[in-house]
């Protein structure tokens, strides 16, 4: 059982992160803290200059309102969001914060990932805590 668990939320249609909740929800001790996180991947330089302020704030604030409804149902849980990376800022806030389980969701790799890597690689791969893998 774990006392600080991180569960990394992606927005992709063809993800549910359902199971990725629940998986965290059971390998929780009494009292345990689940961490729902979503990382905005950076937008390079060259991009900024074609959206507004205004739509990055948006799209900031939409994904808070997302994850909060999310977090609402879950005990002892909250939700953050950060830029950056994903793998690597995953990996980042975990150490950060201590936490000594990861419940990731993965998708059916394709020949991009086996080239470049998944997230949810990376983070096996690197993590200093247990990480449990979703399919």
């Amino acid at each position: 059982m774990y006392k600080n668990i991180l569960v990394p939320i992606v927005f992709d249609k063809e993800r549910d992160t359902n199971p990725a909740i629940e998986v965290a929800q059971a390998l929780a001790e009494d009292g345990a803290r689940i961490t729902l996180l979503h990382v905005m991947d950076e937008v390079p330089p060259y991009a900024l200059s074609y959206l507004s302020e205004e739509y990055l704030t948006e799209a900031r604030k939409a994904i808070v309102t997302e994850m909060e409804q999310m977090v609402s149902g879950v005990q002892n849980a909250h939700a953050d969001v950060v830029s950056g990376h994903s793998g690597r800022t995953i990996l980042e806030y975990a150490g950060e914060k201590g936490m000594d389980c990861i419940v990731i969701t993965s998708h059916q790799p394709g020949m991009q990932d086996y080239l470049l890597g998944s997230t949810a690689a990376r983070v096996v791969r690197h993590a200093k805590c247990a990480v449990h893998v979703i399919r």
